[in-house]
C-alpha cells in the first residue's frame, strides 16, 4: 500500500472512530447542535440555500410539510432508489412517500430542487395538547429544500404555492369518500366525540347507470361542471360558492341514487342531515359549520320537518313553547325547535359563506307542501322532478340488470309504461327475481298489467263515491 493510501485509510478510520464515539458518548442535543453549526459554517461558503420545513409549528401540524409529502413523487424521480408505501386506515389508495433521510429531485421553471426528508431521534417525552389528548414524541422530522440562492424569491412566490396547489389536487384524488351523520349533541365535546361521524361511502351509483332520461342527466352533469368552473365568478359577484338542488318525486324514483352519483362524479363527501333530530338553531349552526368544503349536504324529506312547514299555516297552539335547559339529560325529550328562519339564514344568509364549493340537496315527496321561501333561486337553484319509470329509464335498467339492449317484449313494456306508473325501484326488483331476460320481462309485464287494473278499480270506486256524495247532498238539500 502506498503512503498516500495509508494516510487516506488512516484518516477514514479516525473519522469513523470519532463518529462512533460521538454517537455513543456525546448527548443527542449536543450532537444536533454541533451538526447544525457545522452545516451553517459550510453553507456560508456555498451558493446554495437550504429551506427547512418542520413537521410541526409548536404543537400545530405544519400544512406545508404535509403538502410536500403529497406533492413529492419519489417513484417519478429516476434517481430515487428507495421510497415508502403506506395504506392509511379506511383508505383504498396506496401512498408512496419519500423514505426517511432519503432524497429526491424536482424541476420547476428549468430549475432543479433537491428535497430531503430528515428524521432525527430525540428522547421520548409526552406532550399535552389539551385536557383530553396527549402524545409521545420521540422523533423530529423536517424537509430540507436545497436550491441556488438566486432563485430565493421565485421559490417563495411561485414554487411553494405550486407545491400547495398540487398537494391539494393529490389529496382530492386520493380521498376516500365519506358519508357523515350527526353525532349525539349531548356527547359532542367529550373525549373522542366529533360533531360528525363518518363511514366510507361505497355506493356504486354513477350517471352512466342511472335510470333517468338522457337529457336530464346531461343537464345535471353540465350544471355541476359549470358550478365547479365558476369559483372566481361567485367571488366577483359577491355570492357564496354553493349550489342548491331540489329533488322531488315519489319514493323509489332514484333520489338517493342520484345523490350518490353526484358524490362519485364530483368526488365530494356527503353529510346527511336529519332536521327532526336537531333540537335548536344553535345546534344546527354548529353542525353546518362543521361540514367540510367540497361536500354535499343532504336534507331528506324536508316536507316532513314539522317546524319547516308553510309559515302561513295557522299555528296549532298559541301557548309559548318551553325551552329545555342545556345540556340535555338522557331522560329529557325536548321537542325540536329549529325554525324556518334559522335554517334559511344558513343556506342563504351570512352563515352561507362559511365554506366553499358546497352542494346542498333537498329531497321531498310532496313539493307542493314546501314553504315558498325555500323554493326561490339562491336556495334551491335547480328543481329536478324524479318521475316514474320512462321508456328510456326502463332500457337503462334492462341493460344494467339483464345485460340486454333489445328484446321483442320491449315494445309491449314501453306501451304499458305510458299508461301505468311504476318506479325504477319496482322495475329493478322484478329484474332481480330472475336473470333470464324472457322471464324477467314477462314478470314486469304482469306487474304493469296488475297495477293498471288496480288503478282502474280505484278510479271507478272514487267516481262512485263522488256520485253518491253528490246525490246525498242533493237529498239533504
Amino acid at each position: 500500500m502506498t503512503p498516500k493510501l495509508q494516510t487516506a485509510a488512516s484518516v477514514v478510520a479516525t473519522a469513523m472512530l470519532l463518529r462512533s464515539l460521538a454517537r455513543d458518548y456525546v448527548p443527542a442535543e449536543l450532537h444536533h447542535y454541533l451538526r447544525c453549526k457545522l452545516s451553517k459554517l459550510l453553507s456560508s461558503f456555498s451558493s446554495e440555500l437550504t429551506l427547512v420545513i418542520d413537521e410541526f409549528h409548536g404543537l400545530t401540524p405544519n400544512p406545508l410539510f404535509s403538502a410536500a409529502q403529497l406533492y413529492l413523487k419519489p417513484h417519478a424521480a429516476p434517481d430515487t432508489k428507495r421510497f415508502r408505501a403506506t395504506l392509511p386506515p379506511k383508505s383504498r389508495h396506496v401512498s408512496l412517500l419519500v423514505e426517511r433521510n432519503g432524497e429526491t429531485t424536482d424541476t420547476f421553471n428549468s430549475v432543479q430542487f433537491r428535497w430531503k426528508l430528515v428524521s432525527e431521534r430525540v428522547p421520548a417525552r409526552f406532550i399535552h395538547q389539551d385536557s383530553f389528548h396527549s402524545f409521545s414524541k420521540s422523533e423530529v422530522r423536517f424537509f430540507e429544500l436545497r436550491f441556488h440562492k438566486k432563485h430565493r424569491d421565485m421559490v417563495l412566490s411561485e414554487y411553494l404555492p405550486r407545491v400547495m396547489e398540487e398537494a391539494e389536487v393529490a389529496r382530492e384524488r386520493r380521498k376516500t369518500l365519506k358519508l357523515f351523520t350527526p353525532a349525539d349533541m349531548r356527547m359532542v365535546g367529550r373525549r373522542g366525540c366529533e360533531m360528525w361521524q363518518g363511514v366510507n361511502l361505497d355506493h356504486p351509483a354513477k350517471f352512466e347507470t342511472l335510470a333517468m332520461d338522457l337529457e336530464m342527466k346531461e343537464m345535471i352533469i353540465k350544471d355541476l361542471d359549470t358550478f365547479l368552473e365558476r369559483k372566481f365568478l361567485y367571488k366577483n359577484v359577491g355570492k357564496a360558492w354553493k349550489r342548491g338542488y331540489l329533488l322531488s318525486g315519489p319514493p323509489g324514483t332514484g333520489k338517493s341514487s342520484l345523490i350518490a352519483a353526484m358524490a362519485n362524479y364530483l368526488n365530494f363527501d356527503v353529510y346527511d342531515l336529519e332536521l327532526t333530530d336537531v333540537r335548536r338553531n344553535t345546534d344546527l349552526r354548529k353542525l353546518l359549520i362543521g361540514t367540510g368544503n367540497r361536500s354535499i349536504l343532504v336534507v331528506e324529506d324536508i316536507d316532513c320537518s314539522l317546524t319547516l312547514q308553510d309559515r302561513l299555516a295557522k299555528p296549532k297552539s298559541s301557548q309559548p313553547v318551553a325551552i329545555t335547559p342545556w345540556p340535555f339529560h338522557p331522560h329529557d325529550n325536548p321537542k325540536p325547535q329549529v325554525t324556518l328562519s334559522g335554517f334559511l339564514n344558513f343556506i342563504d344568509g351570512l352563515w352561507s359563506s362559511c365554506g366553499d364549493e358546497r352542494i346542498i340537496v333537498f329531497t321531498t315527496n310532496h313539493k307542493n307542501k314546501l314553504d315558498p321561501a325555500l323554493l326561490r333561486p339562491g336556495r334551491m337553484d335547480v328543481h329536478i322532478d324524479m318521475t316514474y319509470c320512462t321508456p328510456c329509464g326502463f332500457k337503462m335498467l334492462a341493460f344494467n340488470y339483464l345485460g340486454i339492449t333489445e328484446h321483442p317484449l320491449f315494445v309491449e313494456v314501453e306501451t304499458l309504461l305510458k299508461t301505468t306508473n311504476v318506479t325504477p325501484a319496482e322495475v329493478g326488483e322484478q329484474f332481480l327475481k330472475n336473470e333470464d331476460p324472457e322471464i324477467a320481462l314477462e314478470s314486469l309485464m304482469e306487474l304493469l298489467i296488475e297495477k293498471g287494473r288496480n288503478h282502474e278499480k280505484n278510479k271507478a270506486a272514487l267516481t262512485i263515491e263522488c256520485f253518491e256524495s253528490a246525490e246525498s247532498f242533493e237529498n239533504e238539500g
